[in-house]
């Protein structure tokens, strides 16, 4: 387990390189308020004056400390090749390679790079400083020293300097897999400890968190820290050590930490004899030694998980970055195919990446075509728009200034042809519908399947121009398309349609029967048969049926009895007409001697376009059978030309507009975007795309070294 440690410090210097904190690695996080003896008690563990020490803030930056134990062989050999004097040595990450043997130096170098980045004057600042420490007499750690808890500002340090030097502890002691060490002065009560606060909000369980008492030697007379350092005032999981720094007047004095760890052990001897061997420098050295082991083992397996994941993720991030372009000629071409072709598979269903959230492409082209389209063209009703007082004005201005025998047939062609021309704005607009989703499939290849497009902007920016191009070429191509569709159903009303006949011949078989069922009802002297029949005995037209069944209900209202004379190839069809205009004489010249009394005075002028027409009023029987004869004939015809727009149209589109888009994208982006002067322009960049490649490169790289230096550790060194 021993070489657990350096796996950790090893682990910590390859994320150094690349200046990422992405990966929470083990380490000992010292905290607690300012002055209570952080930096002294590293100090302790390391054995040598190395920390800016004196009263008030000296800590301005977070000190990662790593403890490297070297053997004393392996350190001789190590001074010889770097022509090292002394056994003991530092390093800096900011200075690279240079090696410290003189610890005043390092000191030094640690208030000088504190000044550099935070001030003269009491600023702090989260930009950690990296310091390992080579020594036979040292045992394998890595530490933290952050700045002290402190409540008021001094210097430059701004108003809310509490808030950030509290976020900066958070900020490493929320790390789960770090150990927590709560530094607490022996002189102040342990109940107002803050670091033992600050370390309970981060570590509600106390398992990572290892208490410190300093200043034991500073307590007033007659108390002592037995109670706290049993654990009986505020008991800590992971135990409570005491140790004995030294003073600021032992520090002036230029009192070695070797002498001071001995003075320690004596007065623990003579003040706490039960409970010197469980405190002290040593002890605290020890302790965290094999806590940190521990905790690194049990942080291990998942650690390594962690690497291997974000080394996948950083593979692909690099992957979608491409490498830089040597050949422009072949990788605009290249670019330019695959998205040719990403785009027609898109429209073909068979992309690589498909869409789970919505549907794109094809399959919402298809459902613009018969979810969208078709069910728009059945919502639209057959006579909607039409009433039967707007039939029956087409009938009478049809026939113009003479009464009408039979219903005519261009009030037919008229009423149709204003139902057929609705059918035209929703399939324009199906078309429309289309080029929007044929426009979005850009963007889909675009942030989807070619990612590479993304590498080059100006090229993307081209490619979407070009393909935006040929679709707004194409609009009005199939737009005037579709309305020739709705216009070759306008110019030619065909009512000899198969589906159209079929309809007409059931529409006279129900006539037929009214008719039967209406003439069974009448007296009977009323003729039925041969002045209702054509040649043949065969039914005639809806619209002459109609004219003959108004005849005989007018002639049995006259009272016609000519039934028994009709011998003579219909003469007692007229001797009824004439009996039946010397009625109507009659009633003239009774209506004579009896004028209605709105009837304007002999003598007077008559304007009759003062006379006010009936804006709506009952219809007669014949009216309203032909109404009825029209509406039914316009619904017929509507459904089948309905029917042809609704096949007609899809079809149409997809011919003009997305298969002719799909057989001349690649050609058209060749053409427009293949040509020398434009290569450079278009294979251009983005200015942060080269930096972020060698980013990806180098954490990917630092990774795989992890990832290589976990794999070193056999499975007998966790245990």
């Amino acid at each position: 387990m021993e070489a657990l440690i350096p796996v950790i410090n090893k682990l910590q210097d390859v994320f150094n390189t690349v200046g990422a904190d992405i990966i929470q690695l083990p380490q000992i996080v010292v905290v607690g308020t300012q002055s209570s003896g952080k930096s002294s008690v590293l100090e302790s563990l390391v054995g040598k004056d190395l920390l800016p020490r004196g009263t008030g803030i000296v800590t301005r930056r977070p000190l990662i400390l790593q403890l490297v134990h070297i053997d004393s062989e392996d350190c001789r050999k190590t001074s010889e090749e770097n022509g090292i004097n002394g056994e003991e040595w530092g390093k800096f990450l900011h200075t690279k390679n240079k090696i410290y043997t003189d610890f005043e130096e390092i000191r030094q170098e640690v208030d000088a790079e504190t000044e550099r980045i935070s001030g003269n004057n009491k600023g702090v600042s989260d930009e950690p400083i990296h310091l390992k420490i080579f020594s036979p007499h040292v045992v394998n750690l890595t530490l933290v020293d952050l700045p002290g808890l402190t409540k008021v500002p001094v210097g430059d340090q701004p108003k809310d300097i509490e808030l950030q030097i509290k976020e900066l502890i958070y900020k490493y002691i929320s790390n789960p897999n770090s150990i927590i060490l709560a530094v607490t002065a022996a002189n102040t009560d342990m109940a107002t400890s803050e670091a033992l606060k600050v370390a309970r909000e981060a570590d509600p369980d106390g398992r990572r968190t290892l208490a410190v008492v300093t200043k034991l030697d500073l307590m007033d007379a007659g108390t002592d820290a037995m109670d706290v350092l049993m654990g009986r005032v505020i008991p800590v999981k992971l135990g409570i050590i005491g140790v004995v720094n030294r003073s600021q007047l032992d520090i002036n004095q230029k009192k070695l930490v070797s002498d001071a760890i001995r003075d320690e052990y004596g007065f623990l001897q003579k003040k706490y004899p039960s409970l010197a061997n469980r405190n002290g420098t040593k002890y605290l050295a020890r302790t965290l030694n094999r806590l940190l082991m521990h905790h690194i083992r049990d942080c291990l397996p998942e650690l390594k998980t962690r690497i291997n994941v974000l080394a996948a993720q950083y593979q692909s991030l690099l992957n979608s970055y491409g490498e830089p372009v040597d050949d422009k000629s072949s990788t605009l071409l290249q670019l330019i195919t695959k998205f040719a072709a990403e785009y027609c598979h898109t429209i073909e269903g068979t992309a690589k990446y498909i869409e789970t959230t919505e549907l794109c492409g094809g399959a919402r082209i298809c459902y613009i075509f018969h979810e969208t389209f078709g069910r728009t063209l059945e919502s639209v009703d057959p006579l909607g728009g039409l009433t039967t007082i707007d039939v029956l004005t087409a009938i009478r201005n049809a026939t113009g200034p003479r009464p009408a025998l039979f219903v005519p047939e261009v009030s037919f062609e008229l009423l149709v042809k204003r139902q057929v021309k609705r059918l035209e704005e929703p399939s324009l607009r199906c078309v429309e519908l289309v080029h929007e989703e044929m426009q979005r499939i850009i963007q889909h290849c675009s942030n989807y399947s070619t990612q590479e497009l993304l590498r080059f902007p100006k090229l993307h920016d081209a490619i979407v121009e070009v393909v935006t191009s040929l679709l707004r070429k194409r609009l009005p191509v199939t737009n005037e398309m579709v309305h020739n569709l709705v216009a070759i159903e306008l110019a030619y009303i065909n009512t000899k349609h198969p589906d159209f006949a079929d309809a007409c011949g059931l529409m006279n078989n129900n006539i037929e029967e009214q008719r039967r069922n209406r003439m069974r009802d009448l007296p009977p002297a009323v003729p039925r048969d041969k002045s209702h029949k054509g040649p043949g005995g065969q039914s005639l037209s809806p619209t002459e049926l109609l004219t003959l069944e108004a005849e005989a209900t007018k002639a049995a209202a006259g009272g016609s009895q000519s039934g028994g004379e009709q011998t003579d190839g219909g003469t007692g069809t007229w001797r009824g007409m004439l009996k039946k205009g010397e009625d109507g004489a009659a009633g003239d010249r009774a209506m004579l001697q009896h004028p209605l009394p709105a009837s304007p005075q002999r003598g007077h002028a008559v304007n009759l376009l003062d006379v006010p027409v009936p804006v709506s009023r009952r219809l007669s029987a014949r009216e309203q059978r032909d109404c009825e004869v029209i509406e039914r004939l316009i619904k017929s015809y509507f459904l089948i030309v309905r029917k042809n727009i609704q096949d007609s149209v899809p079809k149409a589109v997809m011919h003009f507009l997305v298969n002719h888009v799909k057989d001349c994208l690649q050609s058209e982006l060749v053409g427009q975007l293949y040509k020398a002067g434009l290569l450079d322009d278009l294979l251009t960049e983005s200015e942060d795309m080269a930096q972020r490649r060698t980013e990806a490169a180098d954490m990917l790289k630092a990774l795989q070294k992890a990832s290589q230096v976990i794999a070193e550790i056999r499975e007998t060194h966790l245990w």
